[in-house]
């Protein structure tokens, strides 16, 4: 499961100058794939036996600042020595395996949800990043991996100014 660093679009609707019809449609389109593709586990609509047969995705979040790129992942039940966090050619790498425990029988459950099995995440990052730097900690389930930007690698802002005014020869 891939994903990247990209900033929302505005709105259709904002865009249009019509606010029309058609760009209502893209809006609900957007926020429909947004729904699909952005639910938890990254699985949107697919049934939840699904999720069991091929595992899970653990939710993360990715932010961003001059600094650095700062990516949390939702990780309960798996140690930080059980993970496998990887950088190869600009792309992140989250992975590991959550066990199941068995229940007991005894205490009478109706019934008993776990996900478990192998996961893997990983995330494209920005050619800004230093990727000898990278360091993550571990705190109630929760990994931080804070990836650390080269020194001078803020984008350089270029000023605009007017043309120069041409004089007619002659």
């Amino acid at each position: 499961m891939n994903l990247s660093l990209w900033k929302k679009r505005p709105s259709a609707l904002a865009a249009s100058p019509f606010n029309g019809d058609l760009a209502r449609f893209r809006d609900e389109m957007d926020r429909t794939i947004e729904r699909f593709f952005g639910a938890p586990l990254g699985l949107g609509a697919i049934e939840p036996k699904m999720v069991r047969a091929e595992g899970w995705a653990p939710a993360i979040d990715v932010s961003e600042t001059d600094a650095q790129v700062t990516v949390r992942a939702e990780i309960p039940g798996v140690a930080g020595k059980d993970l496998d966090i990887t950088i190869s050619g600009g792309t992140l790498t989250i992975a590991g395996q959550k066990q199941e425990k068995s229940e007991s029988k005894e205490e009478g459950y109706c019934c008993c949800e776990r996900r478990f099995g192998s996961f893997r995440r990983s995330i494209e990052l920005p050619d800004t990043v230093d990727a000898d730097k990278i360091y993550a900690e571990s705190d109630n389930g929760v990994v931080t991996i804070h990836i650390p930007k080269k020194p001078g690698a803020k984008p350089k802002q270029i000023e605009v100014k007017p043309a120069a005014k041409k004089v007619p020869a002659g």
